[in-house]
């Protein structure tokens, strides 16, 4: 299970796999990531970055597939993934499990947006 601790109150998404995705702030262009969730934290696996600029260079290995750069990543677990809302990016992330509505998050200035793994009620 996936939590979302957003605007005092968490939100616990019955999965243990998201997509995360954004605009680059500066570039304009989409920033996509899949996740895995477990006991062990969140786990970053794959990414997808539509060009490449100020901030986005694509890491090595990645390649060109249908205009946006696609790479694997093998990191170990973190316990907590905390996404700043500063609101003066123009948009947020868009958080989207397999089974559930897909939630917009962090468009609006506010504490940051903390996700962790969860255990089931």
């Amino acid at each position: 299970m996936i939590c979302i601790l957003a605007a005092g109150k968490t939100t616990a998404i019955a999965a243990t796999a998201f997509t995360l995705s954004w605009t680059h702030s500066v570039e304009k262009t989409r920033w996509e990531e899949q996740w895995r969730a477990g006991p062990a934290g969140l786990t970053v696996t794959q990414g997808r970055i539509e060009g490449s600029g100020a901030g986005m260079e694509p890491p090595e290995g990645a390649r060109l597939v249908d205009g946006a750069y696609v790479y694997t990543l093998d990191r170990p677990p973190i316990p907590e993934l905390a996404l700043a809302a500063s609101g003066a990016t123009g948009g947020g992330w868009h958080f989207c499990a397999k089974g559930a509505p897909c939630i917009d998050l962090g468009e609006a200035a506010a504490d940051p947006i903390r996700l962790h793994w969860c255990k089931a009620p």
